[in-house]
């Protein structure tokens, strides 16, 4: 019996829905084990091969480099919902104690929930308490566990930073990552499920759709910067990606108020006041992110980092908050559990009343 002749075990009415709700668990269990070769590093290699055929034939041409990222990105992102839309067919095809386990361990890489809390975690670990950091006569000693866990999650640099802005660093991609690695894969894979759900299981499904995800994902953050050639090579990827992220980072400023059980009333304000603070941040999700959990918190977040030898002042958010606390930073962790339970409650009960 396969998994599309089965009645208890097919992709059809609300299966699909209940299919992303397993992965979502399956991602909190285990998060990404080191052992086990991850879609996102096979990405990364094919990323590093594209570029260094495309600088060698572009050279410092910008025509030619952006024609060259243009194509990185059609081969990259074509090429992995391509991966994703083949195996779920595969899947489909095989004897549902074969097939579904495949798809679930496939469609669990595509989320980052439990990743991201161990990485902020292992920084909160590593950050010694505030009364020991005052008495420390060497704080940079004691610094410098944090500062090195820091270093492995944030493209900023990490080695002169204080406690309080070790804090600040972590709180800011808690709430980034959580959209750009667990709400945006997520929403890609819920509308994938809705097209199973409406019975189109020859198309793209939700590992297609969040693998495409990814793979935009991963070239943003590999070739998304505005320095040398990769001002141009990496323009397409970039826009790609902060157009895939745009709805889910706005749905996630909407809803993530509700989970402190704020109103409508009041989430609309929150959500309005996340999109004013992070207008100015050059990136379109970026400081709305961060803006929205600071907001929820009540937390400042925002102002100078350091990349190298240059400096970066980014746009103050929710100005006027309080200092970051390693209570802050947990609460942001368990908002976004929380918020990701919701989504998929409300995903599933819509699927069931469409199937009804």
């Amino acid at each position: 019996m396969t998994l599309l002749d089965s009645g208890v075990d097919s992709f059809t009415g609300i299966h699909p829905f209940l299919l992303v709700i397993a992965a979502a668990g399956l991602d909190r269990l285990v998060g990404d084990p080191r052992w086990c070769l991850h879609p996102v590093v096979v990405m990364g290699w094919g990323i590093n091969r594209l570029r260094q055929l495309a600088e060698s034939w572009a050279q410092d041409s910008p025509r030619r480099l952006r024609f060259a990222g243009a194509l990185i990105t059609l081969l990259l992102v074509g090429g992995s919902a391509g991966a994703g839309w083949l195996l779920e067919q595969i899947s489909q095809r095989l004897p549902w104690s074969v097939g579904l386990p495949l798809l679930l361990i496939a469609l669990a890489s595509a989320l980052a929930g439990r990743s991201l809390e161990q990485a902020v975690q292992a920084v909160l670990r590593a950050l010694p308490p505030a009364e020991a950091a005052e008495a420390s006569a060497d704080l940079s000693a004691d610094l410098s566990a944090a500062r090195t866990a820091l270093s492995w999650i944030v493209g900023r640099d990490t080695s002169e930073l204080s406690r309080s802005e070790i804090l600040r660093a972590a709180a800011e991609t808690a709430s980034e990552n959580a959209v750009d690695g667990l709400f945006a894969p997520l929403f890609w894979m819920l509308i994938g499920a809705a097209l199973w759900s409406a019975g189109v299981l020859q198309g793209p499904g939700p590992l297609a759709l969040a693998w495409g995800f990814k793979a935009a994902s991963t070239l943003d953050s590999m070739l998304g910067y505005r320095r040398g050639r990769l001002e141009w090579l990496g323009t397409a990827g970039a826009r790609l990606d902060d157009l895939l992220v745009w709805l889910p980072c706005r749905l996630v400023a909407l809803s993530l108020p509700l989970v402190q059980r704020a109103s409508a009333a009041r989430s609309l304000q929150l959500m309005g006041l996340a999109l004013k603070d992070g207008r100015p941040d050059p990136s379109p999700n970026a400081g709305v992110s961060q803006a929205i959990y600071a907001h929820c918190l009540g937390v400042q977040l925002g102002g100078v980092n350091r990349y190298g030898s240059s400096e970066k002042r980014k746009p103050l958010l929710a100005e006027g908050g309080a200092p970051v606390k390693s209570a802050s930073v947990l609460t942001m962790l368990q908002l976004s559990q929380r918020l990701e339970l919701l989504w998929l409650m409300a995903a599933s009960s819509v699927g069931a009343a469409v199937h009804r």
